[in-house]
């Protein structure tokens, strides 16, 4: 059931839209990069099979039935990959040196497989999946590859067919496709990312924005408003309009990482508001309004810090962030306040390096699955009532995570 060879050449590009967007130089460490915040838009092929959890370690990718927590494949990969959803209930996007390569994670009559299936991309950053649309940035060349979020349902043997947005200057970027075919994504030079720049199906200029320094994450909330984080705030793209809203903290006070649902204009963020602290654990979060474009910072509860990869969105659009004392804690983010917490695994500290194995959360509908690398343990807990309703040992330590839906 292993497999670890790659095949590039099945990639088909259906066209090649003209838009030259401008960009920015050097990979920086994508602090909970992989992937948009954005909820996935469900599939419109019949569920053959309920939530898969997909799970990177050192050297390979075990996929996990989300029900059971039973391991239903182990695959050699590389020593690092990321993991993100394909959008389409099926699929997990794996970043390799070669590009982004399809992990197919099975159905109830189909086993999971690491397919020979790859992208081509220069070092494979973001993927956001929205209205359709699944989006794949390079950031070595800052191309984004376009397709239709539920096309690799009917690929099999070769990749669905694809478009190609050229970058101009390299940088860590995203981009996302909106429901009316317009292009948003980010911009800047060789000194930094700067903005973001939107364009129509044409490639004409619709509004840009050059004031959001080391601009990184998007996620699209009610209405389609999107949110890019700044690091000194965010901008906020609506109705043909880009606003910049300010953070509290001037002038470093960033939100690198956003979480959002299709159903609340209110967003949760990460937050750092030292530029130079050391480590990777952070003490606040970021809360914004789309509507009335504000943003505030909330002090997380005492001894209770937390990384990118411990941030989500779940039941009642409520916030979820599994801290360092090893609880989910709850934030309404309506309120601004924390509400609640639930105890699920052993006090943790933070990693010395980004990617190094540390706990980890993803919601699909009302259940959490949580990582406990210090353990080898994946936890699935009901967020309607905090109880782990499902715990398993793994025979190896646990990194990124993707869900299915």
């Amino acid at each position: 059931m292993r497999s670890s060879s790659f095949r590039a050449d099945g990639l088909r590009r259906a066209g090649l839209l003209a838009l030259a967007i401008g960009a920015t130089v050097g990979l920086s460490a994508c602090a909970g990069g992989t992937g948009s915040g954005s909820a996935a838009p469900a599939s419109s092929a019949p569920a053959e099979a309920g939530t898969r959890v997909a799970l990177s370690y050192p050297g390979g990718i075990v996929v996990l039935d989300g029900e059971s927590l039973e391991t239903l494949g182990d695959f050699t990969s590389e020593e690092f990959t990321r993991l993100n959803s394909a959008g389409d209930g099926r699929h997990v996007m794996v970043t390799t040196s070669a590009g982004f390569q399809v992990l197919d994670a099975g159905t109830a009559d189909a086993e999971p497989e690491l397919t020979d299936l790859v992208f081509p991309a220069a070092k494979p950053g973001h993927v956001v999946t929205h209205g359709g649309k699944t989006v794949l940035y390079a950031d070595g060349t800052s191309d984004s590859t376009i397709f239709d979020t539920d096309a690799l349902l009917a690929s099999t043997d070769e990749l669905p067919a694809s478009e190609t947005v050229p970058g101009v200057e390299a940088h860590h970027g995203v981009s996302i496709v909106l429901e009316d075919g317009s292009f948003v994504t980010t911009v800047g030079n060789a000194n930094g990312r700067t903005g973001i720049v939107v364009k129509d199906p044409s490639g004409a200029t619709v509004a840009e924005n050059a004031t959001c320094p080391g601009v990184h994450g998007e996620g699209t909330t009610q209405n389609e408003v999107v949110v890019f984080g700044c690091e000194n705030g965010a901008l906020i793209y609506a109705d043909g309009e880009i606003t910049k809203v300010d953070a509290p903290d001037q002038p470093y006070g960033r939100m690198g990482n956003i979480f959002v649902t299709d159903t609340s204009p209110l967003v949760l963020g990460d937050y750092k508001d030292d530029r130079d602290a050391e480590g990777y654990l952070l003490h606040r979060v970021a809360l914004i309004d789309t509507e009335a474009k504000t943003q505030t910072v909330v002090d997380m509860p005492e001894g209770a810090e937390y990384t990118f990869r411990d941030l989500a969105r779940g039941p009642s659009d409520l916030g979820y962030i599994l801290a360092s004392d090893g609880a989910i804690h709850v934030i309404d983010l309506e309120k601004g306040a924390f509400t609640e917490e639930f105890p699920v695994i052993g006090a943790w500290e933070g990693p010395a390096e980004w990617q190094d194995a540390h706990p980890a959360i993803k919601v699909s509908g009302d259940i959490a699955y949580v990582t406990e690398p210090a353990k080898n343990a994946v936890h699935a807990v009901d967020l309607t009532t905090g109880e782990v309703v499902k715990s398993v040992t793994l025979d190896v330590t646990p990194n990124e995570i993707a869900l299915t839906k």
